[in-house]
């Protein structure tokens, strides 16, 4: 994907209304960058309005990549265009911007804590049951082999053997 990306990089970087870049999450300077978007796996791909980034989901191929920007990529709605936006986004930014900074401030870090909670629970959870499986893959295996020392292995080769007499009469 990487030859891709940076072909598609080159096509739009006189753009004046579309930018492409990337952004190396393992770096010391990108991790927070990364960490602030919700960027949990590499490469991944956002879009939109910086203050409202979507994953896409689209191909990695050039073709694709360069179709998507060339429909996708541009001003958006939010608050530096506010004609592009609908009449429910239309309402929230006029409610939002008539609320003091501090007012805002703090609903906008509850909502982000309250994300960031749901995503730390989800890793717990996901973390829990990772621990599970390993644990029930271990009690299966030892129940696989407990059952192949009764002789599984031969049993099924008797039965072979005498399916092969019968198949001789």
């Amino acid at each position: 994907m990487k030859p891709a990306w940076d072909e598609l990089t080159a096509e739009f970087k006189d753009s004046k209304t579309s930018l492409i870049a990337d952004v190396d999450c393992t770096s010391a300077g990108g991790k927070a960058l990364c960490a602030s978007m919700g960027v949990r796996g590499y490469p991944t791909i956002q879009y939109g309005s910086p203050d409202n980034l979507k994953d896409y989901e689209g191909k990695r191929d050039l073709q694709s990549l360069k179709k998507f920007a060339e429909e996708n990529l541009g001003p958006t709605c939010g608050p530096a265009h506010i004609d592009l936006c609908d009449d429910a986004k239309k309402a929230d930014i006029e409610k939002f911007s008539k609320m003091s900074e501090p007012a805002l401030q703090s609903l906008f870090l509850l909502q982000k804590q309250a994300m960031d909670q749901l995503e730390e629970d989800f890793l717990v959870v996901s973390r829990n049951l990772k621990k599970q499986e390993r644990m029930l893959f271990g009690i299966k295996e030892k129940q696989i082999a407990a059952i192949k020392e009764k002789g599984v292995g031969l049993m099924e080769a008797v039965l072979q053997q005498k399916n092969a007499a019968k198949a001789e009469l």
